[in-house]
């Protein structure tokens, strides 16, 4: 292959066991951007996304959040693409997700300051009143999340153990079918685990080939790496799919190679070994 695009997820990917960018990956990182693109395609918004990139030296170009559901530009952030939550739908997810406890609502305001509006944090699971107590900045309590709109809506999520998510998906696809994609990922930065409620259209690989098709990229061009459920298809669909150590057995399963975990320098490996060299 004929190298062009690379991909590369944060958490669990370049960042380390402790959400950290060492000097060696940072320094692996800008070596590659000097020949070919770099894109962080990562499930973070852009805010807490906007640091890390960065710490990379990317300052400017494209970046993918939110799990595909938004692709920002890095300078400004507007927003260039987006596959929010499907109007229609939106009622019925809120009600779906207050039968365990408090939704969170992300929305597509960066420039308003305003990234979550959730409820009355005390129905919420304790991992997600965790999670509020260090986001609170960006988030906005209301009474009722419904009466804000449908318009904008990147993904309702909900945070807790694994086996009261697991329940409440199961009964989420029973209810919505199609409608609505749903998957869960582990919260690597706070306790528990995390469901969230996206558009079926959106995805980290459905967001990179539009934005790469635009830039004359072929699929076969691209390399990817990364270590989680949503970085699966981004692995499996790339030209070339590289699977952290660390990573679980869906991404591992469509990966050409894996590479040491991210507590021992797997991006590192990742970048001078192999992407270097195609």
């Amino acid at each position: 292959m004929t190298l062009r695009l690379a991909a590369f997820d944060l958490d669990g990917t370049l960042l380390d066991p402790y959400g950290k960018l060492t000097p060696s990956v940072c320094e692996a990182v800008r070596e590659l951007r000097s020949r070919v693109r770099v894109v962080l395609c990562t499930g973070r918004r852009f805010r807490t996304a906007l640091p890390p990139a960065r710490e990379l030296g990317l300052e400017d170009g494209a970046i993918v959040v939110n799990n595909g559901v938004v692709v920002k530009d890095l300078a400004t952030g507007q927003t260039l693409q987006h596959e929010y939550l499907p109007a229609p739908v939106f009622a019925g997810v809120i009600e779906h997700v207050r039968t365990h406890g408090a939704p969170l609502v992300y929305i597509d305001t960066y420039h308003e300051g305003c990234d979550i509006v959730t409820e009355a944090p005390d129905r919420a699971h304790p991992f997600q009143r965790e999670y509020l107590d260090d986001n609170g900045e960006f988030s906005r309590v209301v009474g009722d999340v419904a009466e804000r709109g449908e318009e904008g809506v990147i993904m309702v999520s909900t945070m807790a153990d694994p086996e009261s998510l697991d329940d409440l998906r199961n009964r989420a696809r029973e209810r919505f079918g199609e409608q609505v994609y749903t998957h869960t990922i582990l919260n690597k930065n706070y306790q528990g685990n995390i469901l969230e409620f996206l558009s079926p259209r959106a995805g980290k690989w459905s967001a990179l080939e539009r934005l790469t098709r635009a830039w004359g990229i072929e699929p076969g061009d691209i390399a990817a790496v990364g270590d989680d459920i949503n970085d699966a298809e981004l692995i499996r669909e790339a030209g070339f799919g590289i699977a952290m150590g660390n990573a679980v057995a869906a991404a591992r399963d469509g990966a050409d190679c894996v590479v040491s975990s991210n507590a021992e320098g797997g991006a590192v490996e990742a970048v001078e070994k192999i992407l270097l060299r195609l």
